[in-house]
């Protein structure tokens, strides 16, 4: 097991390789998106921390007070995305992660970890049965199945924002809200794009730009929310089959 990890830095961020999606020497607009994200964002303790491999092993969790999501919570860290891929998986690599983040969550004095999960796994989601073999236990939900998981050391729980429990918009058009923290964001959003501009489908993109956007969303939201005919349908990024059966229902 190869145990050399690294924390992405102002310093080397320009040059580490962002495991999310491998790439060529040609430079991809998702990961460049994402790289100017994360120099906004590591200034305010969120961390990314990864195998130093040219592959997906990696953690990212931030001060719930400064993370991107309609979760509210005193002193907590927000897990984004515990994420091994491919080869690398059952190695024990994201044990290794999740007792980082812990050591460092007990050794900063906070109140816990918490995260974005559901009664059915999303796949755009952590996996959520290997945090509760850690600790980790539903303490709030919403109506259509989405939970908050949380790992307190302390008896206190974080939860989601009423605002995040609305699950409405006035728009009846295909509405998206999304931020560039995940580089898969860009090409879905490209498709998404056009298959709507081919079919004729009245769409809204809606770009959540600022921490205050974030917290005031009307739905659950780990970097991605999708709205339709007024009601909020999934975190999940969308390949065109899953677009088309929101859009024909």
């Amino acid at each position: 097991m190869n145990t050399e990890f690294v924390n992405l830095t102002a310093e080397n961020l320009p040059d580490e390789h962002l495991c999310c999606i491998i790439r060529s020497k040609k430079l991809h607009p998702g990961v460049e998106a994402k790289r100017q994200w994360l120099a906004d964002r590591l200034g305010e303790g969120h961390v990314f921390r990864k195998l130093n491999v040219k592959g997906t092993v990696f953690i990212e969790y931030a001060p719930l007070e400064t993370a991107w999501v309609p979760i509210i919570g005193d002193n907590y860290y927000y897990l984004y995305c515990l994420w091994i891929l491919g080869s690398h998986k059952g190695k024990g690599y994201g044990k290794a992660l999740m007792e980082y983040c812990i050591a460092d969550a007990k050794a900063k004095g906070k109140s816990g970890i918490c995260m974005l999960g559901a009664q059915k796994q999303k796949s755009w989601l952590s996996d959520q049965s290997f945090a509760k073999r850690v600790g980790f236990e539903v303490v709030d939900t919403t109506d259509n199945g989405y939970e908050l998981l949380a790992l307190s050391f302390d008896g206190t729980t974080p939860k989601f924002a009423q605002n995040a429990k609305r699950e409405e918009i006035e728009s009846k058009e295909l509405t998206i809200y999304y931020d560039m923290q995940c580089p898969f964001i860009y090409q879905n959003m490209e498709m998404i794009k056009q298959h709507c501009e081919t079919n004729d489908i009245p769409v809204s993109l809606i770009q959540v730009d600022t921490l205050q956007k974030a917290k005031e969303l009307p739905c659950v939201f780990n970097n991605w929310g999708v709205f339709y005919k007024g009601k909020f349908v999934t975190v999940n990024l969308l390949d065109a089959a899953y677009l088309k059966r929101i859009l024909d229902k």
